[in-house]
């Protein structure tokens, strides 16, 4: 372990280094925390030895580890992921979070806009009581690994390939809710970030043009306008720089009830508007 640590502390903080080296063993050795400490004097099987070099070469070149093994936690389960999806974050954990306390009731109709891995369809199907989901996304990649991690956790969700800004309710649908984590990076935002988001994950779904940063969440106002039933919520995971900009959008759309919330750091994360009710 110490030549781990030896070859990433250099790029990584010693507490990525140590969260790298906990996945690693529990993948490739299946050890839990307490057995790394049981074995850090043990000498590895050369083809283990192997595999972690590989696998310490691709954190070296920023590949995120979710890639590298091919998967990642939400909400309490495992989730597939691979270069057509995003890596879920933990503030969409927060996200779901909301919804499920928000909504004790039964058989909601629930649609799920712009999918990715299917990790917000899938966790309000397991935890929503008896909801009915759908969940829709433009990447035909992502709607495969959706469905496989809907399939290996047992979740009832409809998965289809539709283009937010092509919804149209005349398909005579209508949810009691509707829920959204879209592409809201705008382009200017790209050199602040890290090499392992921009070089790995998909650009399709994190950015948008500076000159319509709220595209999605526009296209999605509109169309929830008419497909959420009359007391319908609409929810929304949202770039932090524009919180005012979404309640605005939100009221000009006609909805009522209008809540942005922070995430764990502090920061506006999240936009809420209900079809009917006051005005928030």
């Amino acid at each position: 372990m110490g030549f781990i640590r030896q070859r990433l502390q250099p790029k990584y903080t010693k507490g990525e280094t140590e969260a790298f080296i906990r996945i690693i063993f529990r993948h490739l050795m299946h050890y839990e925390a307490v057995d790394i400490l049981l074995h850090k004097d043990s000498v590895l099987p050369d083809f283990i030895s192997t595999k972690i070099e590989k696998v310490v070469d691709e954190l070296l070149n920023d590949r995120p580890i979710q890639y590298i093994f091919g998967e990642t936690y939400f909400h309490g389960h495992v989730f597939g992921v691979d270069s057509s999806t995003l890596i879920p974050r933990p503030e969409t954990e927060e996200l779901v979070d909301w919804i499920v306390d928000s909504h004790p009731e039964k058989d909601l109709s629930v649609l799920d806009a712009g999918t990715g891995s299917g990790c917000i369809a899938i966790s309000l199907a397991l935890a929503l009581k008896f909801a009915e989901v759908t969940a829709i996304d433009i990447s035909e990649g992502a709607l495969a690994k959706a469905g496989e991690n809907a399939r290996r956790l047992k979740a009832s969700v409809r998965f289809e390939k539709a283009d937010i800004l092509s919804l149209s309710a005349s398909d005579g649908r209508r949810y009691d809710l509707i829920v959204s984590n879209p592409p809201y990076i705008a382009d200017s935002e790209r050199s602040a970030m890290e090499r392992n988001v921009l070089d790995y994950e998909p650009a399709t779904a994190l950015f948008v043009p500076d000159n319509d940063a709220l595209r999605f969440y526009r296209a999605l106002a509109r169309y929830a306008k008419d497909a959420l039933k009359p007391g319908g919520r609409l929810y929304f995971e949202i770039n932090s720089r524009f919180p005012e900009e979404m309640r605005q959008l939100l009221k000009e759309e006609g909805f009522c009830d209008i809540e942005l919330r922070r995430d764990m750091q502090g920061l506006y994360r999240f936009a809420a508007g209900t079809k009917g009710g006051h005005n928030g």
